[in-house]
C-alpha cells in the first residue's frame, strides 16, 4: 500500500480552516489508496490550552477513520506576546525532532507551512533523507506578517525570509493555495515544481430551499476565527445596521471585545452565537441571506477557504478583503465586492442589495459553480498523480 505522512500544526478536534483543510486532505488521500499518518501537536487551538482529554500527556497516538494520528507535546499558548508564541512553536519543533529520531517515516511527507519555523525544522532535519518532501503553503510568511503589522522590516524579518527561501529550496514539490503564492515561490525558485492546491471542501452539498422567502432585514452572517486579521470587532463598529442584522459564529482573540461591544450597544442588531461544530454551522447557515468574508488588511497570497465552502452551500457572499479572493468572487459570480478597508464603500454595497436579489435561483447558480469548478475529488486526483 502507498504510504504518506502529513506534518501539521493544526488538526481536528481543533476547529478552523487550517485543521479542516488538512483533515480533508488526509481523508481524501486514504480514499486514493494511501496509508496516511498525521503528526500534529496535542490539540490546543484556538484556546491556547491543551484540550482536557489530552492534558498531562507527552504523546497520544490513535487511529481515526483509518488515519494514524500522533499528537505530540507542545507548550500551548495563544498569547499576543511574541516570546511566548515563539516558545510554543519551538516546543513543537523540539517534539518533532524527538519523534524523527525514534520513529521511521514514510517516503512521502507533506509539510504544512505556516508556521514557518515548524516547516523549517522539518526541512532541516529531513533534508538529507531519501524522503520526498512536499511543502503545502497556505499563506506567505513573513510577508503576511508584515502586511498584518506583526513584523517590521528588521533583522528578525530578514532571518525569517532566509528561512522561507530555505524551505522552498529543500522542497521536492510545493503546493500553493493561490496563484499569488505560486508566483512568489517561482520568483525565488524558478525551476521548482508547483501545483495550485486550493482549499476546496469535501461534504455533501445541501439542497437549496426554493420555498424559503426572507422578510424584514437582510441577515448577514460571519462564521470563523475572531482574530486580528479578520477584524470582526472593527466591523461591528463600522457596519450600518439600518437594513441588516449581523450574526457572528466563532471564537478567537477578539471574542471578549466583541461580546462587550454587543452588551454596550443593545440597540444594534448584532448577535453572537459562540462557537459551534462544522455540522451545526452548515445547518445554521441555511437560515441566513448573505455571508461576509472580511480581512482587516489585504494579505498577499491569501484566498480565504470560506469562499469555496460557502459556494458549495449556495450562500451568496460579500467579499471585503482584496487580492486574489476578489478575482474568484467576480469570475464565478459568487456575490458582491467591497473595496478592501473602505467601510463606507462596504455599507454602500450592502445598502444596494435587496432581498429580491438573494433568491433560490441565485443560490442554486452559486452552488452549481462550486460543484463544477471547486471539485475536491478532481483536485485530489491531480495531487495524487504528482505525488
Amino acid at each position: 500500500m502507498k504510504t504518506i505522512c502529513i506534518l501539521t500544526s493544526y488538526f481536528p478536534p481543533e476547529t478552523g480552516a487550517a485543521s479542516n483543510r488538512i483533515a480533508h486532505m488526509a481523508h481524501g488521500l486514504t480514499k486514493q489508496g494511501y496509508n496516511v499518518t498525521v503528526i500534529t501537536p496535542l490539540p490546543n487551538y484556538p484556546t491556547g490550552k491543551v484540550f482536557k482529554p489530552f492534558k498531562g500527556r507527552f504523546k497520544h497516538t490513535s487511529i481515526e477513520n483509518n488515519i494514524t494520528i500522533h499528537r505530540l507535546w507542545i507548550y500551548a499558548s495563544n498569547s499576543k506576546n511574541k516570546i511566548k508564541r515563539l516558545i510554543a512553536m519551538l516546543s513543537y519543533s523540539f517534539s518533532l525532532v524527538w519523534f524523527f529520531l525514534f520513529n521511521k517515516l514514510p517516503h512521502k511527507i507533506i509539510i504544512q507551512s505556516p508556521p514557518l519555523l515548524v516547516a523549517f525544522t522539518c526541512m532541516l532535519f529531513l533534508r538529507k533523507s531519501k524522503h520526498k518532501l512536499i511543502l503545502n503553503v497556505s499563506d506567505l510568511w513573513p510577508i503576511a506578517g508584515l502586511e498584518l503589522g506583526t513584523f517590521k522590516k528588521n533583522l528578525s524579518y530578514h532571518i525569517l525570509e532566509k528561512i522561507e527561501h530555505y524551505n522552498y529550496k529543500k522542497a521536492d514539490l510545493i503546493l500553493g493555495q493561490s496563484n499569488e503564492i505560486l508566483s512568489h515561490i517561482t520568483s525565488i525558485q524558478a525551476k521548482k515544481e508547483t501545483i495550485l492546491y486550493r482549499n476546496y471542501p469535501d461534504f455533501e452539498p445541501p439542497k437549496i430551499d426554493k420555498k424559503h422567502v426572507s422578510k424584514g432585514k437582510i441577515k448577514i452572517v460571519y462564521a470563523g476565527l475572531l482574530g486580528h486579521a479578520q477584524g470582526i470587532y472593527k466591523l461591528c463598529q463600522k457596519l450600518d445596521y439600518t437594513n441588516i442584522e449581523f450574526h457572528i459564529y466563532g471564537m478567537g482573540a477578539e471574542q471578549q471585545k466583541i461580546e462587550a461591544y454587543i452588551s454596550k450597544h443593545k440597540e444594534l442588531s448584532i448577535f453572537y452565537h459562540g462557537g459551534v461544530s462544522r455540522e451545526e454551522l452548515h445547518v445554521a447557515l441555511k437560515t441566513y441571506d448573505l455571508t461576509i468574508i472580511p480581512l482587516l488588511n489585504r494579505i498577499y497570497g491569501s484566498v480565504p477557504s470560506k469562499i469555496f465552502e460557502y459556494a458549495r452551500l449556495g450562500l451568496p457572499m460579500i467579499y471585503f478583503g482584496g487580492g486574489e479572493g476578489e478575482t474568484v468572487i467576480k469570475k464565478y459570480a459568487l456575490g458582491w465586492i467591497a473595496e478592501s478597508g473602505n467601510y463606507n464603500h462596504l455599507n454602500r454595497v450592502i445598502n444596494s442589495i435587496s432581498l429580491s436579489q438573494i433568491n433560490s435561483n441565485v443560490k442554486s447558480d452559486i452552488q452549481k459553480q462550486a460543484l463544477t469548478h471547486f471539485d475536491f475529488k478532481q483536485q485530489l486526483k491531480k495531487l495524487s498523480k504528482a505525488l
